[in-house]
């Protein structure tokens, strides 16, 4: 039965000044790739929660959660001051439809993502299921400033394991960055820029496309995609985009 649990902080990794991550031992149920659940601190008789993405593929003896601090927030400035040994509340069942097996086959997987939203691609990617189901593989990721394309190791190992497989594409909207295409992710599918980057195309025969981000960049995104003469994936009616808002 679902219930909330201790958990116990054993690593922090800071990013920039604002993003971090947090490692949590906590005995949870079963999860898979691209779910959430949610963290929570005790204040009194009030308990702050909110939810959170598994960074980590299941089965890591540690669940991973990025995060950015906002600075007036409830609750990020509290888990953004956590050190290893402090104590947390973990939601101990996983939930979430944003998951390798809602998707249909197909040929072609882009995981279109911006800021901390990257998270659960990271734990798909980890997991090593997408690359069994699909040819190609293609990471965006959209964030303001360079400094914010965090775990560049993970994602460096993965373009090393799988080869011209799989593709990451840095998105940086308000300085240049090294290698990183300029702007944002729908205008750069309206105009083309993404799909000639990797050099693949968007199409409905092949492609399956999961977008987790802003609610402003998920719909930009999906009119884009729309637009391309792509669908949107439900479950009585099955097609090629699947989304998820992530503040």
């Amino acid at each position: 039965m679902a219930a909330w649990v201790e958990g116990r902080v054993i690593e922090r990794i800071e990013w920039t000044p604002t993003l971090f991550s947090l490692r949590v031992a906590a005995d949870l149920a079963p999860y898979k790739a691209g779910q959430f659940t949610k963290l929570a601190l005790q204040r009194g008789d009030q308990r702050v929660q909110r939810a959170y993405s598994f960074v980590n593929p299941p089965g890591t003896p540690y669940h991973e959660f990025y995060l950015v601090e906002i600075p007036d927030g409830e609750l990020t400035p509290s888990l953004g001051a956590l050190q290893p040994g402090d104590e947390l509340l973990v939601y101990s069942q996983g939930t979430g439809f944003l998951t390798l097996d809602e998707l249909p086959a197909g040929r072609d997987l882009w995981l279109l993502s911006t800021g901390t939203a990257i998270g659960p691609f990271l734990a798909m990617l980890a997991d090593g299921e997408a690359f069994e189901r699909f040819e190609n593989l293609v990471l965006v990721h959209g964030v303001r400033k360079g400094e914010e394309l965090s775990y560049q190791g993970l994602i460096t190992s993965l373009v090393d394991q799988y080869g011209p497989r799989f593709h990451y594409v840095p998105f940086v909207s308000r300085e240049e960055w090294p290698d990183a295409i300029s702007g944002r992710i729908p205008a750069a599918i309206s105009d083309g820029r993404l799909q000639a980057r990797v050099g693949l195309e968007f199409a409905a025969e092949h492609s399956q496309v999961m977008i987790c981000g802003n609610p402003a960049m998920v719909k930009e995104t999906q009119q884009a995609l729309l637009a391309l003469g792509l669908a949107k994936n439900l479950r009585r009616t099955p097609g090629n985009v699947s989304a998820e808002n992530y503040w």
